[in-house]
C-alpha cells in the first residue's frame, strides 16, 4: 500500500459513518506549516510502495515539533486504540495527558467521529487532515484545531500505528501555543 493522496479508489464516506472529510487535498498551501511539515516528513520516510513504519520515524528529526506530535497504538479484533505518546502542547490543550489511555475512555465530544476517522484509517492506510471544531474537551480559548493523522504500518501494509499532529487557534484564528 503506497502513501498516496486518496482519489476516486476510495471507499464510501458512509462505509465509516460520520466521517467524511478524509481526503488530503493535492493543494496544502493552506496548512498550518508544522502540520505541513509532520506530513511532508511522512510521505519522505516511507519505503517504495509502502507506508512507514515506526522505525522509519525519527523523533530526532523533528525536535522542535515534538510538542504538538502524538502517537496511537492500533489494537484489532476488535480495533481499540491507545495512546502511545502524546507531546506537552497537545496534552497541554487537552487540559490532562492521555498517554496510556484507551482513546474511548478519554472523552472526545463526539467519539463516532473519532472512532470513525481511525478506523478509516487503520482500513485504508490513508492519511487524514481536517481543520475545524475540537471533538474533544479542551481549554475554552481553543476554539479550532487543525491536525493530520497519519497511519504508520511496521510491515508496510497493516496500520498498527497513528501519527498525529495537531495545532489549535483560538476564536479570531490565532495559533495558540505554551
Amino acid at each position: 500500500m503506497a502513501v498516496a493522496v486518496a482519489q476516486a479508489d476510495e471507499p464510501a464516506s458512509s462505509d465509516y459513518g460520520i466521517w467524511s472529510d478524509y481526503r488530503i487535498p493535492e493543494d496544502r498551501s493552506q496548512w498550518h506549516p508544522v502540520v505541513r511539515r509532520i506530513y511532508d516528513y511522512w510521505v519522505a520516510i516511507a519505503p517504495p510502495g509502502c507506508l512507514p513504519g515506526r522505525q522509519h520515524f525519527s523523533p530526532l528529526d523533528l525536535p522542535p515539533f515534538l510538542p504538538r506530535i502524538f502517537l496511537v497504538d492500533v489494537h484489532r479484533n476488535p480495533l481499540r486504540l491507545r495512546y502511545r505518546l502524546v507531546g506537552t502542547e497537545v496534552a497541554w490543550s487537552r487540559r490532562h495527558d492521555p498517554t496510556g489511555q484507551w482513546l474511548d475512555e478519554t472523552n472526545p465530544s463526539d467519539l463516532n467521529a473519532v472512532l470513525d476517522r481511525n478506523r478509516y484509517m487503520a482500513d485504508t492506510g490513508r492519511a487524514t487532515w481536517r481543520r475545524g471544531r475540537s471533538f474533544w474537551d479542551r481549554d475554552p480559548l481553543h476554539r479550532t484545531v487543525e491536525n493530520c493523522l497519519m497511519p504508520l504500518a511496521k510491515d508496510g501494509r497493516t496500520v498498527d500505528m497513528i501519527l498525529g499532529v495537531s495545532v489549535v487557534f483560538d476564536a479570531t484564528g490565532r495559533e495558540i501555543k505554551i
